[in-house]
């Protein structure tokens, strides 16, 4: 099982979602970094659920950095965070042991694993571990405000219902980041809310859609290959539970246009080089080219619903109609948002790092 992203800056995330701790290792950031607990638990409010359009299970996540951070600075030895685990149920899913759940990690975990897996609550695949990632990523992320690197996402569609688009993006990601439900316009947030619920009710679950705008970025970082900024944020997405796609810039729309209008012409604003439009997401050649990095992500609902499915016992192969019990989550993309904040911010230190060196972000 392989469980490290990053070649100059790694992280590594460990546990289960009912085991006694989840937590980060974080290796390869330079001494002299500051580290704000309070932003850090800030990030970590905002991946909570927020009453019933979310999980039952409250966990505080009194997080703790028992390595790597000596008086609110960073060490340059590897940074360990340690969140526990306090409000677990775990006989809820004791009778579901060997019953796969329709599109979730059962099944292809019993297959790799033999039943050796913990499947206490999704064990190592639950989105809880995505707070270990949360904390993790909040490190970074204040390294790269600090180099005016600025990271917010919206929930850009959820349910059908779409938020308006990005206008003044660093306005706008200003006002995202101090909201619990990440939307641009503000009507948009009760009427999903609306849906999610209504969702809930049925006994079911919707997803949606989340953008990512990225400021700041200096042109000339990632590689024009394997770790092209593209390919490790996609990379990085793809580890994040329940995304099933991802584009960038105008995305698939693009195959639709013609070389004219795709095309993003330069102009100089001064000394900088800009594009006058952002039809390729601020990357070029897999190396950033100075513009907004823009990505989106799709979202799938929540597996986990309380409607009965048709499934499989893998410890007798036999056929079999599951209706699943504990504590599940009618959406989870507008937790989801600050989970994607943090994983781009651990992409960009890694490509930061790799190309100006790890004292860059001091």
């Amino acid at each position: 099982m392989k469980n490290t992203f990053g070649n100059s800056v790694a992280v590594t995330i460990f546990g289960e979602s009912h085991g006694e701790y989840i937590g980060a290792i974080i290796d390869g950031l330079a001494p002299g970094i500051e580290v704000n607990n309070e932003y850090i638990a800030h990030m970590l409010t905002l991946r909570r659920p927020d009453g019933k359009i979310s999980t039952p299970r409250k966990e505080q996540d009194n997080f703790r950095i028992v390595s790597g951070v000596v008086a609110g600075t960073t060490t340059g030895t590897a940074i360990t965070i340690l969140i526990p685990n306090e409000n677990v149920q775990s006989g809820d899913y004791s009778q579901m042991k060997t019953v796969a759940r329709p599109s979730h990690a059962d099944y292809t975990a019993q297959c790799k694993y033999h039943g050796y897996q913990d499947s206490r609550g999704g064990g190592h695949f639950s989105g809880r571990i995505t707070a270990a990632l949360v904390a993790a990523g909040a490190i970074c992320r204040y390294a790269l405000m600090k180099k005016g690197i600025s990271i917010g996402t919206h929930v850009k569609k959820c349910a059908g219902i779409s938020d308006r688009e990005f206008d003044n993006l660093n306005a706008d990601i200003t006002e995202l980041n101090k909201k619990t439900f990440a939307v641009l316009d503000t009507a948009c947030e009760d009427k999903m809310t609306q849906a999610i619920l209504q969702a809930a009710t049925e006994g079911d679950s919707v997803g949606g859609i989340l953008e990512t705008a990225i400021t700041g970025m200096p042109a000339g970082v990632g590689e024009p290959w394997f770790d092209s900024v593209e390919g490790m944020l996609s990379h990085m997405m793809f580890s994040i539970p329940a995304v099933k796609g991802i584009e960038f810039g105008a995305g698939f729309d693009i195959a639709d246009m013609r070389g004219s209008k795709a095309n993003d012409p330069l102009r100089m604003d001064g000394d900088k080089v800009v594009s006058e439009t952002n039809n390729n997401g601020g990357i070029n050649g897999g190396i950033t080219n100075g513009m907004p990095i823009i990505f989106r992500t799709a979202i799938k609902p929540t597996p986990t619903i309380f409607k009965p499915q048709n499934t499989i016992d893998f410890s007798n192969m036999t056929e079999t109609v599951l209706t699943p019990k504990g504590r599940h989550d009618p959406a989870i993309v507008h937790r989801a948002r600050v989970v994607q904040d943090a994983a781009s911010a651990i992409v960009l230190c890694d490509a930061l790092a790799m190309r100006f060196g790890t004292d860059y972000l001091k």
